[in-house]
């Protein structure tokens, strides 16, 4: 059994930068657990159960959405925390909160919002996780958003164009944006979320890929990672070699798979830290991207999300639908652009009608963009 300790180098929530505006501590909770339970009451966190991870919210009741993959996050980045000695607390925090500004239907949509918004400013799926913790959440009467702590809200600002980190940095001179433009690193537990996230979609992509049938098991052991487990399971259980297993098979081998990256993070991990040997999360910060797959790991799980690329994500089926996704992103866009009335009253009466305007539509589920597709265009491009 591993006793959860933190270590020098994680982050202490009594040694928080803090939040936004100040407030008096919770009596029974500390910052992080705080942040996390605002998370999972907010209303962005709830919709995410309807958002596209790779298959439309219509396609099937068993694949992955963004709420379970943000879920799946949070395990994986737990479980490698808790051997680390870093903050479970935070680190679950930022899984739980690093989706929420990812639009309707995927990265299709993400793409196509970015690509009207770039006369007025680009769109970043990232930047917007944290418009929806700091400004676009209305739960509390004296501030806007969940005003969450700094380090929470680094950990969600996983990327950053320099040009809005520039603009950031202007508004919170220091900030959680300075690292973009200083080189620095973020904390470990927000390295680690990272590193989670991509551990979790290669697994669940591939299970929900051969689920739907636009992926085989045959072609998965065209993947070395893969098919290392693969050959692995089989040794162990070789009756898994039956048709009627199939499924059994494809389980376990993501299983190992899971386990050996979260091992090799761990291990690669550890021996940073002792080469280092940071003192303080801010010494961490200082000291590179300790978080790390080893490299051949690394080059292994490369491969898989190009394979992944290749074969799922540009699967005709899957392009079919994203074409579908992204013809209603833009004219969604450039109705509400055109007639603001459209949208509810807190968007339409915004003086900056651009950028409410993708606020409004990233924060809608797949069915309710749809169906305001319908509405507005009369055409149903979804069954």
């Amino acid at each position: 059994m591993i006793v959860a300790v933190l270590e020098a180098y994680a982050c202490h929530p009594e040694r928080s930068r803090g939040r936004r505006h100040a407030e008096v501590p919770a009596p029974t909770r500390n910052d992080f657990q705080r942040d996390r339970d605002r998370i999972v009451h907010s209303t962005a966190f709830r919709r995410l159960v309807y958002k596209t991870q790779v298959f439309l919210n219509h396609e099937g009741d068993l694949f992955r959405t963004r709420l379970t993959h943000s879920l799946e996050v949070a395990q994986l980045g737990r479980s490698i925390a808790r051997s680390l000695g870093l903050n479970e607390d935070l680190v679950e925090a930022v899984a739980l909160a690093h989706d929420l500004g990812h639009t309707p239907f995927g990265h299709a949509g993400q793409d196509t919002l970015n690509a009207c918004m770039q006369e007025f400013g680009g769109f970043e799926h990232n930047l917007q996780s944290l418009r929806v913790v700091d400004f676009l959440e209305e739960r509390y009467p004296e501030f806007d958003g969940l005003n969450l702590t700094f380090e929470t809200r680094e950990g969600i600002l996983k990327h950053c164009a320099r040009r809005n980190a520039l603009i950031i940095e202007a508004q919170e001179p220091g900030g959680i944006a300075h690292r973009f433009l200083n080189g620095t690193e973020p904390s470990l537990e927000a390295q680690l979320c990272n590193l989670a996230d991509a551990i979790a979609y290669n697994a669940h992509d591939i299970d929900d890929g051969v689920r739907s049938g636009l992926l085989t098991l045959s072609q998965m052991a065209e993947v070395p990672l893969f098919a290392h487990y693969k050959t692995l399971t089989l040794q162990q259980h070789p009756g898994l070699s039956e048709a009627n297993k199939a499924r059994r098979l494809l389980y376990e081998t993501i299983r190992r798979m899971l386990s050996d990256q979260v091992y090799d993070v761990i291990d690669v991990t550890r021996a940073n830290l002792q080469k280092h040997k940071p003192q303080s999360a801010d010494e961490a910060r200082q000291a590179g991207a300790l978080v790390a797959f080893g490299t051949e790991m690394a080059d292994r799980v490369r491969d898989m999300k190009s394979f992944l690329f290749k074969h799922l994500y540009r699967h005709p089926q899957v392009m079919e639908m994203t074409n579908n996704a992204q013809t209603v992103v833009r004219e969604l866009f450039d109705a509400y652009l055109s007639r603001p009335q459209e949208m509810s009253s807190d968007f339409s009466q915004r003086e900056e009608t651009p950028r409410a305007v993708a606020d409004y539509i990233a924060g809608m589920t797949d069915r309710y963009a749809a169906r305001e597709h319908e509405r507005l265009t009369g055409r149903r491009l979804f069954a």
